[in-house]
């Protein structure tokens, strides 16, 4: 089997349309992604961070698979999946959204994109969802067909992303507003262009539906991206945390609900519609959450990304972990994301972080660090 940047190849991992595009511009380390190949790093994630902050930068992300849900019962199906509520969004618009078991956990945090009345799509983390959408629509007898389309993303993401985007499609796709997306055609390919992106950054996603094309459509935009000095990238984990956008599977889990994330606003009790984990996250609401994800600042010598959770301890006694940190640049410490005990969790409260190398301090900070950029 060969070796792939230490990566065994094998036909159940699939490479991207783009994964020939990525070797050729310098590639140096994958990790797996929804059964895919995901570049994780070119030159440096900080040298990635610096382009991505300053400049344009455009990611291989065509493991960010899609779920389509499509069919006179696509609406009802897409609702009892999903804590937002379905009918506010209208076509054109994207939504974050979770998606939970039935005792409330989040098991992805997709982007869903509505394309039509009758059909959505479900841009997702790295979770074999496609099985369980196609059982919980059988099981219900949603009349909609749940399908894996040819669709493959590409993010243009940084501050001359809107130039970019506006030189190859026009000022119409450019300046669409936050959260929408326009479909198209280009040199007879269809795409969907979103103003969305997992960077923190101005940017933009390329949905692009044919799976044939991505040689075509990554030269189509380093061409017209050389004279803002684009530059391929991974996402990139410093500008993620800054922004405080998580991590699904490392910031969450399915033992962890939208609610001690954070995000009340995002599961929509006032809808009528139920949706799975309803009655839990109900039940929590009323009692009230036990721990609850923060933002951490903590010294020690500069982190590099972490590869298991990190223990916090105040008074001697561990009062939670860190799911993600790095050292910023921008601020000149280490960052991250606390779970903790409620009353461990207010802004300005001390800790000690348990590194490898001993204990530093640490104190709580509200997220993001950084506010994201939604509009030039």
């Amino acid at each position: 089997m060969e070796e792939l940047f230490g990566i065994g190849r094998s036909p159940r991992l699939r490479p991207s349309p783009f994964f020939e595009a990525t070797r050729k511009a310098g590639v140096q380390t994958f990790t797996t992604y929804n059964h895919m190949l995901l570049p994780m790093r070119y030159t440096s994630t900080e040298d990635e961070y610096e382009a991505l902050i300053h400049g344009v930068t455009i990611w291989d992300v065509a493991a960010q698979r899609q779920v389509e849900i499509q069919g006179p019962g696509a609406a009802e199906l897409t609702q009892y999946l999903c804590t937002r509520d379905v009918t506010r969004i209208k076509p054109g618009q994207a939504r974050y959204t979770f998606m939970c078991n039935y005792d409330g956990g989040v098991i992805n945090d997709p982007i869903l994109l509505k394309l039509a009345e009758d059909r959505y799509w479900l841009s997702l983390a790295d979770r074999d969802i496609l099985l369980w959408a196609q059982a919980v629509g059988a099981e219900r007898g949603c009349n909609a067909v749940v399908r894996e389309p040819d669709v493959s993303p590409l993010q243009v993401q940084g501050p001359l992303s809107g130039d970019l985007i506006g030189d190859v499609f026009g000022r119409e796709v450019q300046d669409q507003n936050y959260y929408n997306f326009v479909e198209l055609e280009h040199a007879g390919v269809p795409l969907v262009v979103s103003r969305t992106g997992w960077s923190g950054e101005f940017g933009y996603e390329i949905f692009m539906r044919d799976g044939s094309k991505g040689d075509w459509l990554w030269d189509l935009l380093f061409a017209a991206g050389e004279k803002y000095g684009v530059k391929p990238a991974a996402p990139n984990q410093i500008r993620r945390i800054e922004g405080g956008i998580l991590s699904c599977g490392t910031d969450m889990d399915d033992t962890v609900t939208p609610l001690e994330l954070g995000f009340d606003r995002l599961v929509q009790f006032d809808s009528e519609d139920d949706f799975i984990g309803r009655a839990a996250l109900e039940a929590q609401q009323s009692r009230g959450i036990e721990r609850k994800l923060m933002g951490i600042r903590f010294d020690g010598e500069p982190l590099r990304v972490n590869s298991e959770h990190i223990q916090v301890s105040r008074d001697g006694q561990k009062v939670g972990h860190i799911t993600s940190a790095i050292y910023s640049p921008r601020f000149g410490v280490n960052i991250g994301f606390v779970m903790v005990g409620i009353e461990h969790g207010a802004a300005g409260t001390e800790l000690s972080v348990e590194l490898a190398s001993g204990p530093v301090a640490g104190v709580i900070a509200a997220i993001p660090f950084v506010d994201a950029i939604k509009s030039a």
